[in-house]
């Protein structure tokens, strides 16, 4: 089972680059267990909408069966780790 971390943001927003650091950290630790995607909302507008998207950043954790969680505003390392350890097959 794939674990997909889609981190939705704007190079606009403030809290989105309070984010980067945090992402950029867990996917150096989960590296070939959890797949992380930055998506655009300004340049993928119909990605955002799909997801419902309303604030940023937004994370959207979903398996092969869907979205398993969704965070809205800057989320710490524990609270995203949580989920990729309870998910992890």
């Amino acid at each position: 089972m794939t674990i997909t971390v889609k981190d939705f943001y704007a190079d606009w927003c403030g809290p989105c680059k309070m984010q980067d650091p945090i992402l950029e950290e867990l996917e150096g630790e989960w590296e070939g267990k959890v797949v992380f995607e930055k998506i655009d909302v300004d340049a993928h507008q119909d990605i955002a909408n799909k997801y419902q998207v309303r604030s940023i950043p937004t994370i959207v954790i979903e398996d092969d069966e869907g979205v398993i969680s969704r965070f809205v505003g800057v989320t710490q390392k524990e609270d995203l780790e949580s989920v990729f350890q309870q998910n992890s097959s």
